[in-house]
């Protein structure tokens, strides 16, 4: 028998991909209902070469010359590599032969990780996004059996169905009897002599489709929502995967967030400070009036209850907190410096003693902002 890399015509180097390419190439040309039944046998043996080489774990030992008939082990003809030996050794040690029955072909899909960036105001109210992703689905040609229509996969002829085969290693412990998966079908007792031409024998393809998520209140930065089944299809028509969806969220050009709390600032004149006033500010909820009461300091925080980010898995909102800045003037006209004046000495103000005090946390957090220090 040829061997499998010179049947597809490609190197034994090369990639899953380009052994796929060769397989469809050479299908299309030598299939029966197209070639006619003298090509059947060279058929069989294009379909045996890709059946083998696209399957990594069988390629895997077809290199290592357990998958063509008439070849030995690594070790040579008659003689077990050292992965027997151990093989056996601890199959001896097991109490058992290590034989099992033939794998399935299907099997689960992988779970998949895509990332969506979302605003504030989807972190605080929730929302719906329909996401395009690309994935595996049941193959429609083959409904996932990986034959083409009309087809069934064929017995093992090496292993007679049971995916394992049986042979007869010499090494230092003597003759030995080990036990592997056969190399021929891969362990799956059957051989798919007619691969779907479509998905190559894989009973899935890829393709696009939208995926709706409920992204719930109150996600932050970092918080996963599982999507069950909706990743690939496994191979053979096996179990979807799990899609997860990993929340970015975009920095708001007014707001901060923490936790569920959102903070803001404001200026406000000297005066507005000194004598109290109502701002009209704009909220997530909309503009909503804010009372400053009369002598405002700097650095004081109002607070609005629930107009915050929504709590996850809870009831209820966060609260959104208002810093004031005090801004003092620093020009004034001949006008507005003489009311100050005046102001300072119906308070007695012209010459204020200085009253020392410890300095504010925001103090020092104001001066580390400024002069770049930790």
């Amino acid at each position: 028998m040829s061997d499998y890399y010179e049947i597809l015509g490609v190197s034994r180097d090369a990639s899953t991909e380009e052994i796929k390419r060769a397989y469809r190439k050479l299908a299309r040309q030598h299939h029966p209902d197209v070639a006619g039944v003298a090509s059947e046998e060279k058929f069989k043996n294009i379909t045996a070469a890709h059946d083998t080489l696209s399957n990594p774990e069988k390629r895997r030992a077809y290199d290592m010359g357990g998958g063509m008939p008439g070849m030995g082990g690594a070790g040579g003809p008659g003689f077990g590599g050292f992965s027997d030996i151990f093989e056996t050794f601890f199959q001896a040690a097991a109490g058992g032969t290590g034989q099992r029955g033939p794998a399935p072909r299907s099997r689960r899909g992988q779970d998949a990780l895509l990332r969506v960036s979302i605003d504030l105001s989807e972190a605080a109210f929730g929302a719906a996004r329909d996401l395009e992703v690309e994935t595996a689905v049941v193959c429609t040609t083959c409904q996932g059996t990986c034959c083409q229509p009309g087809t069934h996969p064929k017995t093992c002829d090496t292993c007679q169905g049971r995916g394992s085969v049986q042979r007869v290693a010499r090494s230092f412990l003597g003759q030995v009897m080990t036990t592997a998966a056969c190399a021929v079908c891969g362990g799956y007792g059957t051989i798919i002599t007619d691969p779907c031409i479509e998905c190559s024998g894989e009973g899935r393809v890829r393709t696009r489709r939208t995926v709706r998520v409920n992204i719930p209140a109150g996600v932050d930065e970092g918080t996963r929502i599982k999507l069950s089944g909706q990743s690939e299809v496994g191979p053979a028509g096996g179990p979807p995967g799990d899609l997860y969806v990993e929340i970015r969220e975009k920095p708001h050009p007014v707001f901060t967030r923490r936790g569920d709390d959102i903070h803001c600032s404001t200026a406000l004149p000297m005066t507005a400070a000194a004598l109290g006033t109502v701002l009209n500010l704009d909220t997530l909820d909309g503009t909503q009036e804010v009372d400053i009461r009369p002598g405002t300091q700097p650095e004081e925080v109002v607070t609005l209850r629930g107009l915050g980010v929504g709590h996850l898995n809870g009831s209820g909102r966060g609260d959104l907190h208002v810093h004031v800045d005090v801004e003092v003037p620093t020009k004034l006209d001949d006008d507005q410096e003489q009311l100050l004046r005046q102001l300072a000495t119906a308070r007695g103000e012209e010459r204020p003693e200085a009253r020392l005090a410890p300095a504010s946390p925001g103090m020092f957090s104001r001066l580390r902002e400024k002069f770049g220090g930790r």
